[in-house]
């Protein structure tokens, strides 16, 4: 947006001869006086200039989230900082003595200005009345006047010319001062701080003059500046508040664009899916925005979804998040070691020499366990972003995932190197494998939980699988089971990445085996454990088998009659199940009607 607008910018100098006029430094008085005494007036020429300046406000909707009105703070962010780029002064003159931009009067006009006659009449009179207040008593104090009643009567009307005009200029200066420092945003956090201010009638017809106000300003300014003025308004962070606050700041938007003519641009930096779900979760937004979707398409009128990250620009972010850890882990501790005791010295030195010696030692293997732990870390950070390999490939797009990563793996090193170093003759797994697994648990933490649990019921079961068993294969055995709790785990689920990844991750690059998993599940930190005891619980639940009904009385009840179980005996000889016609079956009776069964 800064390169479109130098661009216009240079076009239009070549186009036309004036330069765009400055608001700032010396370009001050200048402004004050077009302010005062100046109208502007929108022609053509102002309205076929395409030279643009924008200016950039940020609005982070959670600095606010704890207020009832959300929405107020966008306006009261908007008003600051305004107010903060053009400066306090301009701003407050423009509020006590400014006038809204017009049009031309009698047919096309290429001035942009015109004097502002009553103003100047105005101020005129207040400068002639004073001087001649100021003259008269001067003449009743001089004793140039007559006579003891003309000089009474000369001081009373110099007093009162002097008064008349002097309150009418003391007025103008206060009410601009009382802009200069009570600010529009202190008015409506003044309004929003009352008790039941949602009750007041002319609280919104306030926020509203306010906000015309700016607006005015701005067109002002633009006629001013002999250039288009358009206020970019950056509001991120909409996606952590409640609903309703959502609903607040969508609306407040609404308002500010319903003008067509408002030099307002919005960019909601959201995520589409939680802002839907806000929609359609909101009381106040029943039967408006019941599917969230289709209200944001009628607001947002340029959508922009943020591409899939390409692979340098993954790789570069991934190498800056390292390069964010570089003073914590690559950098290797050296122990400063007490100075050797020299001379002679008895039992007692001895032993304080043996204690330092000691130390020494103790600090010299822990300086070496320190570089070694550095080393891997280096290594299996290094992984991550090195092009030739294809863990990167596994690795999400969005940033707060990658230092994620990055911020666990030295912890899951590091205890890795302590689990070797009590067990000395087992082979670990490499650096690369063990940033391999922070990837899978922070990718897929369902599916890797329920592999985990899987292994933990079997174990548990006495049928421990083989060491070398692949953990894709113990997923493919028990995946049929997991579809069948996917409405149970369905929030769980949703935590998931890529299920095509997943497969070629575990069963193509890194095939772990369940000896390697359940030596890394010792030092995973990234994979909530909760997940897989609520697992247990639902497979312990769905294991169980519902108790047997009892049986009917008539059931139980032997035959007495022989003509029953003759006929029971001609049916079976005669007839397949279901066809006897006059028989008695569990089912019926001895007259062959038909008998409940429990």
């Amino acid at each position: 947006m800064q390169q479109e607008a130098a661009q216009r910018e240079s076009e239009e100098l070549q186009r036309v001869q004036w330069r765009p006029r400055r608001v700032r430094g010396w370009g001050v008085p200048q402004l004050l006086w077009f302010l005062v005494f100046l109208q502007p007036v929108i022609t053509e020429l102002h309205l076929r200039r395409r030279n643009v300046r924008f200016l950039f406000i940020r609005f982070s909707a959670w600095q606010y989230a704890g207020t009832d009105k959300l929405w107020a703070g966008l306006v009261t962010t908007l008003c600051e900082g305004i107010r903060r780029h053009y400066g306090a002064l301009p701003f407050s003159v423009y509020s006590v003595l400014g006038n809204k931009p017009g049009g031309p009067r009698e047919g096309p006009c290429h001035r942009e200005w015109h004097c502002r006659r009553r103003v100047c009449l105005a101020l005129l009179a207040l400068l002639a009345a004073l001087c001649l207040g100021v003259g008269l008593l001067y003449l009743s104090l001089g004793g140039h006047a007559p006579g003891h009643a003309g000089r009474g009567m000369l001081k009373a009307l110099g007093g009162a010319a002097t008064t008349l005009s002097g309150s009418g200029l003391l007025m103008a200066v206060y009410s601009v001062g009382k802009h200069l420092f009570v600010s529009q945003r202190k008015k409506i956090e003044r309004l929003v701080s009352r008790e039941k201010f949602g009750s007041q009638l002319g609280f919104m017809c306030e926020v509203k003059k306010e906000v015309e106000l700016l607006t005015d300003f701005l067109c002002f300014l633009e006629i001013y500046q002999r250039r288009r003025l358009r206020v970019v308004l950056e509001v991120t962070g909409l996606d952590t508040c409640y609903p309703e606050r959502v609903v607040g700041v969508l609306n407040a938007i609404n308002t500010l664009l319903s003008d067509s003519h408002a030099p307002f641009i919005f960019i909601l930096v959201v995520d589409p899916s939680i802002l839907a779900a806000c929609l359609e979760s909101a009381g106040n937004m029943k039967g408006t925005a019941d599917n969230g979707y289709l209200f944001l398409n009628r607001t947002v009128t340029l959508p922009f979804s943020v591409p899939v990250m390409g692979r340098r620009t993954k790789l570069r972010f991934l190498h800056d998040a390292v390069r964010s850890r570089d003073d914590l882990l690559f950098r290797e501790l050296s122990v400063q070691l007490p100075p050797t005791p020299q001379g002679p010295g008895g039992s007692g030195e001895g032993a304080q020499l043996l204690a330092v010696e000691t130390s020494a030692e103790a600090g010299r293997a822990q300086a070496r366990v320190d570089a070694e732990a550095a080393r891997r870390i280096q290594e299996a950070l290094g992984c991550l972003h090195d092009e030739h390999d294809c863990l990167y490939e596994y690795v999400p797009d969005n940033v707060v995932s990658m230092r994620r990563i990055v911020n666990t793996v030295p912890i899951t090193v590091r205890l890795l190197q302590q689990q070797q170093q009590q067990q000395p003759g087992r082979v670990g797994p490499t650096p690369r494998h063990a940033v391999a697994w922070v990837v899978l648990a922070n990718q897929w933490p369902c599916r890797l939980s329920w592999v985990l649990q899987c292994l933990e019921d079997r174990q548990q079961a006495g049928g421990s699988p083989e060491g070398r068993a692949r953990l894709w294969d113990v997923f493919c055995d028990n995946s049929r089971e997991l579809h069948t709790m996917t409405k149970a785990l369905q929030n769980v689920l949703d935590l998931d990445g890529d299920p095509e990844l997943f497969e070629r991750f575990l069963g193509t690059d890194f095939p772990f085996t369940v000896a390697e998993a359940q030596s890394l599940l010792r030092c995973t930190v990234n994979l909530d454990h909760s997940i897989r005891r609520r697992m247990g619980l639902i497979r312990a639940v769905s294991a169980l088998k519902p108790p047997s009904p009892p049986k009917s009385p008539s059931r139980e009840e032997p035959q007495a009659s022989p003509g029953a179980s003759n006929a029971a005996g001609m049916s079976q000889g005669g007839h397949g199940p279901g066809h006897s016609r006059g028989a008695a079956h569990p089912g019926t009776d001895l007259r062959g009607k038909p008998r409940p069964l429990a």
